[in-house]
């Protein structure tokens, strides 16, 4: 396991290109969002999605499993949504938000038993620059560590998966709240998790 040094508002080229050669590979990284620090994959590539649900100790067909896109035009080949809905993530993104869509059949199959998909556009410049050179989206999933400061210091991130990840990008103390989940599936839109987004 590897550790680069990144800063959100000036991130390396050469570091955001090794994270990527990385996740084409079928590599798991740890990066910052604008939340948590996330586990992240390519979301195309089945086996490294299934790496991460192993890691994590969930089943892909029974969790709603998140990607990170890197803008809302991205997020429409891989999500169905309305135009008010379209109109919801305009006025929110990019921002601290997970909204659940009915998923597209252009994602594997790990998704298929579960119809829906998380879709985030961060108010996080690396996390959105790895989706762009990428060329597609980023499975993503909060790190889970017992002990919460475990999950904001990417030090002690590295204690916990070091053995199981191949990259670590340290952009220092990430918060401590998760998104704000809105599920967007049914007739009323409903906040399934108020995290640290506000919704507008």
């Amino acid at each position: 396991m590897k550790i680069l040094k990144i800063y959100n508002e000036n991130p390396n080229d050469r570091h955001i290109d090794e994270a990527v050669e990385v996740l084409r590979d079928g590599g798991i990284i740890i990066y910052p969002t604008d939340t948590l620090y996330a586990l992240g994959c390519d979301a195309l590539n089945n086996g490294a999605i299934e790496r991460i649900c192993k890691l994590k100790g969930i089943k892909s067909d029974k969790t709603n499993l998140s990607i990170i896109c890197k803008d809302i035009s991205q997020v429409a080949e891989y999500a169905r949504f309305n135009n008010d809905d379209f109109k919801l993530m305009r006025n929110n993104l990019p921002g601290a938000f997970t909204f659940i869509f009915p998923a597209l059949s252009k994602l594997p199959k790990a998704f298929k038993g579960r119809k829906t998909v998380g879709v985030r556009v961060p108010d996080n410049n690396i996390a959105r620059l790895l989706v762009e050179r990428l060329g597609n989206p980023i499975l993503s999933s909060s790190v889970k560590c017992e002990d919460e400061d475990y999950g904001c210091e990417p030090e002690l991130i590295a204690q916990c998966y070091g053995n199981d990840v191949e990259l670590i990008l340290d952009a220092g103390r990430s918060g401590s709240e998760p998104s704000t989940v809105v599920d967007c599936t049914g007739d009323e839109r409903e906040i399934v998790r108020q995290g640290k987004g506000e919704l507008s």
